[in-house]
């Protein structure tokens, strides 16, 4: 991998360390910021946080909620009446 060597100001060096994680090389996290202006889904966002205890809470209380709630359809109920009536019997025209 061959590398580059670019001119930055003082106040986008420092920028760029503060959003910069732990070991993280530069490289790194240039590319990490610059994959978030790309297409993803929420999963792939969570998976770039930093592990969160309370986050974590977070999610384990909503997907307890999740499985406790049910989303029910409406039945729909033909009542004997309406297929007596002459637009339920005529022939499909095409």
């Amino acid at each position: 991998m061959g590398h580059k060597t670019i001119t930055i100001s003082d106040e986008a060096y420092r920028a760029l360390a503060h959003l910069k994680r732990g070991k993280e090389s530069f490289t790194e996290a240039i590319l990490r910021l610059a994959k978030r202006r790309t297409k993803s889904t929420l999963l792939d966002y969570v998976r770039s946080l930093e592990p969160d205890e309370e986050f974590a809470e977070i999610m384990e209380d909503v997907l307890k909620e999740r499985r406790r709630v049910r989303i029910r359809t409406p039945r729909l109920q033909v009542y004997p009446m309406l297929l007596r009536h002459e637009f339920y019997n005529r022939p499909y025209k095409t």
